[in-house]
């Protein structure tokens, strides 16, 4: 998913149990769900059927070495042994996909391992995070081992969201899975995977210290543009006392917080501005939708992008505003992207499980997070998302 769009928005429960470092490491905490970052949009009608079979079938391994279920050592393993390892993050990457990617790469690189790093089509880096560095490692789908040796995949909560690469995970003579998504489905033979995680790039961080490599500026730099995108900033309720500790280890390392910040969220081209009146000036407030809560909602198609020669990657903020109605507890934005189809990224604010809904609809994400991907009219769309939205048991109007 992109960017800032897709940013967590964690409930209100992350407040407590957040993992903690111990002794031995990473210590896994007891929240009850995961970020709200990084759904897995769909494919549209019957998509959920085949997501729920995909989870049945990629059913997790074995609780990992003790360190809260999670497969260090047998990371560490495969990883100190491979004179080669690819790295994919999931299609359309945001701040989080590619600064985890990037800084383990680099973290891999300074160990004498030949990295490539990849993600599938389209393969190009969404203009705000074109900042990061470390993007020589970046190469084309296309130039990766057909059957890479050791493979990691980052930030994909399934194998479908590796979009071309999935065939490269599965043909992998060993994949370690890296992730912090409530969905995840289980894929991926040594799993690093924890939903009580603010950030994929928190993982990252303690991987690379495992391995003992220091924190230099560039690897810095990417690992808190994950951080920051994930917490929104800082400013979500999975930023814990541990997520400041972070932040400040790696600007002692030498980030500079206010470069990064302008990059990610205070710059837009002016059309920008224009689409987003726009998209403001279409929104929809439904106050008896979602059981009573209220549902404000737009839609974004591509002609109105076109018109102000916007790319789609600059849409992600759009989303940021609507979820400022005070009388909707439900924000939802209808893209359509460069193919025709409509993305619907939603956020609630805690009372309303998004995630529940969008996987009816066949995408996912976690509770307050959440999307998927469908063709057809917008107004088809939200007829959908009503009744998704409508709790357990309410019947629908008449």
């Amino acid at each position: 998913m992109s960017a800032a769009e897709d940013r967590a928005v964690a409930p209100a429960a992350w407040s407590h149990g957040w993992p903690s470092r111990v002794a031995g490491g990473y210590r896994a905490g007891h929240g009850d769900a995961g970020p709200g970052h990084d759904p897995v949009p769909g494919a549209g009608n019957g998509a959920a059927a085949s997501a729920a079979s995909v989870a049945s079938a990629e059913a997790a391994p074995d609780a990992g070495d003790g360190s809260g279920g999670l497969e260090w050592e047998k990371a560490l393993e495969l990883i100190r042994a491979a004179d080669e390892v690819v790295l994919a993050c999931h299609v359309v990457p945001d701040g989080d996909a590619l600064g985890s990617m990037l800084a383990l790469g680099q973290a891999l690189r300074s160990l004498g391992k030949r990295c490539l790093a990849s993600f599938g089509e389209p393969f190009t880096v969404p203009g705000i995070l074109r900042f990061l560095p470390g993007q020589e490692l970046l190469v084309e789908p296309g130039r990766l081992p057909a059957s890479p040796r050791l493979m990691v995949s980052l930030d994909a909560a399934g194998r479908a969201r590796l979009g071309s690469l999935a065939g490269h995970a599965d043909r992998a003579g060993a994949l370690i899975v890296v992730d912090h998504h409530a969905s995840n489905t289980g894929f991926g033979g040594v799993r690093l995977v924890d939903p009580d995680a603010a950030a994929t790039a928190v993982l990252v961080e303690e991987l690379i210290r495992r391995l003992g490599v220091p924190l230099d500026g560039d690897i810095a730099q990417n690992l808190y543009a994950g951080l920051a995108s994930d917490t929104g900033s800082f400013k979500y309720p999975c930023t814990t006392p541990e997520v400041h500790d972070l932040a400040g280890r790696l600007l002692t390392a030498g980030v500079r917080p206010e470069a990064v910040s302008r990059e990610l969220w205070d710059r837009a081209p002016f059309g920008y501005l224009q689409v987003l009146a726009g998209a403001l000036a279409r929104a929809r407030l439904e106050r008896d939708a979602a059981g009573g809560r209220g549902l404000v909602w737009t839609t974004i198609a591509r002609a109105d992008r076109d018109a102000r020669d916007v790319p789609y990657d600059q849409l992600e903020g759009v989303i940021d505003q609507l979820r400022r109605t005070d009388e909707a507890e439900v924000a939802v934005v209808c893209k359509e992207n460069d193919d025709g189809d409509w993305y619907v990224s939603m956020r609630s604010k805690g009372a309303v499980d998004v995630g529940r809904a969008c996987v009816a609809l066949g995408g996912g994400g976690h509770r307050t997070a959440a999307a998927f991907t469908t063709a057809g009219e917008p107004s088809a769309v939200i007829d959908r998302l009503r009744g998704a939205l409508r709790p357990p048991g309410e019947a629908a109007p008449s």
